[in-house]
């Protein structure tokens, strides 16, 4: 392992590796292998670790090249934290996730799809070289065409953690003008992505990033951000306004490249409704710090493991509601299919659209989108009421099953419920197994299948 940066971050780096390899040789043979770290993007359950390896020290940029337009970064590191030190430069990762406490090892290892995805594709697209500490203890440093770095995307800690990553930059300037445009059905807003993604421009307009929200079934908005925009008056969506809802209200806006990167995060979407931030005495009254996505996760994390909104709804007599978190990719020429099954058997709605595709010509056989073809991805996320039948996950194995009949695929991030043959062959488990068993002969690391549909 051989670290380009200043000799003060190469050997602060250094120590945090030490600490991380120590801690790991501490655990007990038979202790589950999980990162000690204070927040989580995950949606699906699992016990809660007695023993987690040592990650302090590993959260940090070690250097940002505004030359190469290169960064190097800690695979701890949060995407809140790389933003604020590439955007001094007038730069950005190719692809940033929309919730500010995803990590750069994260988005790698679990994949990660934002407005820059039709041209940029996933975020291990655009590392160039990477550590990860694997099974076996060592710290192995691979780059794009080695079979753990191949293997590596959409493992989920399967394979190791990333603890070092040399990535690529993109300038994006002080400011994003948008473009809001309506279609009044899914076949028309799949038609307008297919020229954006063809011409990257709208109208004789460049088109920098791009994704939507799908109001209802005749009410779907596509949003076109332009990168180094001119500067004038900006809309600010942290305080008592709401960005989801400007997507239908407003034409035109204008946001500083951090509001931009970061619009998503400050009401989760649309998910902080659920806890009444939509109301605009309870919005006035709840801290601005606390309007982010990883205080919103906690307070889930809260509900779920005391089951509080669960025991009201029985006490009122309401049916049992089946969490849906899911967000899938379908091919764009499958779209309008998609969503009227969806709007027909789920009946979600708003639901978030975002195109994208693979950057290069290269597969990836631990998700294998294919190259050269657009998707588009629809994140939906919610509770549906079902009644009795809500343990099973009725509405949530219709959605996987669908998804695979128009030859999609779904993110892990949340619950998963394939069998192991069929998840094998969706997730190239075969090739999954074989890298695994040279980096982690002693078999410590959880496998993917056991990790994300046993769930250990």
């Amino acid at each position: 392992m051989s670290l380009d940066v200043a000799p003060e971050e190469g050997q602060r780096h250094l120590a945090a590796v030490a600490r991380l390899r120590a801690s790991y040789a501490d655990l007990p043979p038979d202790a589950p292998v999980r990162l000690a770290k204070s927040t989580s993007n995950l949606f699906r359950p699992r016990e809660r670790a007695t023993h987690g390896l040592d990650v302090s020290g590993l959260a940090g940029v070690l250097e940002v090249d505004p030359v190469s337009r290169t960064a190097q970064v800690q695979g701890m590191c949060t995407y809140e934290d790389l933003v604020e030190a590439t955007l001094r430069h007038g730069l950005m990762p190719l692809v940033v996730p929309q919730l500010r406490t995803i990590t750069l090892g994260g988005a790698v290892s679990g994949l990660g799809i934002e407005s820059t995805s039709f041209r940029n594709g996933l975020p291990h697209e655009s590392v160039l070289e990477m550590d990860v500490f694997v099974g076996s203890g060592e710290v192995v440093t691979c780059r794009p065409g080695d079979e753990l770095f191949d293997a590596f995307p959409n493992s989920l800690g399967s394979l190791g953690y990333a603890t070092r990553l040399k990535i690529e930059l993109e300038p994006i300037g002080g400011h994003v003008a948008l473009r809001h445009l309506r279609f009044s059905d899914a076949a028309a807003l799949a038609g307008a992505v297919e020229e954006v993604v063809a011409t990257r421009a709208w109208q004789g307009h460049r088109v920098d990033a791009v994704d939507g929200v799908g109001f209802s079934p005749s009410d779907l908005r596509l949003t076109l951000a332009r990168f180094e925009a001119p500067g004038g008056r900006v809309s600010d969506y942290t305080g008592r306004h709401i960005y989801y809802r400007s997507v239908a209200e407003r034409g035109h806006d204008l946001l500083t490249s951090h509001d931009y990167l970061w619009r998503w995060d400050t009401d989760w979407f649309w998910c902080s409704r659920a806890f009444g931030l939509e109301h605009p005495l309870v919005r006035r009254l709840w801290p601005r710090r606390w309007r982010r996505s990883d205080v919103y996760q906690r307070l889930v994390g809260l509900d779920r493991r005391h089951g509080v909104v669960d025991r009201l709804d029985r006490r009122a007599g309401r049916p049992a509601r089946e969490r849906v978190i899911q967000d899938v990719e379908v091919p764009l020429d499958r779209l309008a299919e998609f969503l009227a099954w969806f709007d027909s058997e789920i009946g979600m709605r708003p639901v978030w659209l975002c195109p994208v595709r693979l950057r290069g010509a290269k597969a990836w056989p631990t998700y294998p989108m294919r190259p050269g073809t657009t998707y588009l991805n629809v994140g939906f996320w919610g509770t549906v009421p079902v009644g009795p039948t809500a343990p099973l996950a009725p509405l949530n194995r219709a959605v996987e099953r669908r998804v695979g009949e128009l030859s999609g695929h779904k993110s892990l991030y949340s619950e998963a419920f394939y069998d192991r043959e069929t998840f094998d062959r969706l997730y190239g488990g075969e090739q999954l197994a074989a890298i695994k068993r040279r980096f982690d002969p002693d078999d410590r690391l959880t496998d993917l299948y056991d990790k994300v549909v046993r769930r250990p």
